[in-house]
């Protein structure tokens, strides 16, 4: 047996993130993905890349992104803030800690008021 044949591929470690976007309305929308920002800029850009829900309803503001770890996790995450009520994901934007560890969320990256 070679060595070659004794190796295993290992995908690199990629951390997902939690974010919540308002739109001009006022409306929430919650997303995951690997790269905040880029996201951000393709939801706020109103083309082909933007969420259905979100298109012309700019201009967006990014108010809340949290790091969840695993694709897993980030989707769990989701599921349980899309539950939440408007009045509970606002507290959540606005940096409610104890909300946050609640649901499972790890430390915020960006929370903007």
């Amino acid at each position: 047996m070679t060595e070659e044949n004794n190796t295993v591929a290992v995908e690199p470690q990629t951390c997902w993130y939690l974010y919540l976007i308002e739109t001009a309305s006022g409306q929430l929308y919650c997303g995951i993905t690997l790269d905040v920002a880029r996201r951000f800029h393709e939801h706020a850009a109103n083309k082909s890349k933007t969420a259905r829900s979100l298109r012309g309803k700019g201009p967006l503001t990014l108010r809340y992104a949290a790091k969840v770890g695993t694709h897993g996790d980030a989707l769990r995450a989701e599921l349980r803030v899309k539950k939440l009520t408007r009045t509970q994901k606002l507290r959540l934007a606005d940096g409610d800690t104890a909300l946050a560890l609640e649901l499972g969320l790890s430390r915020v990256v960006i929370s903007l008021s």
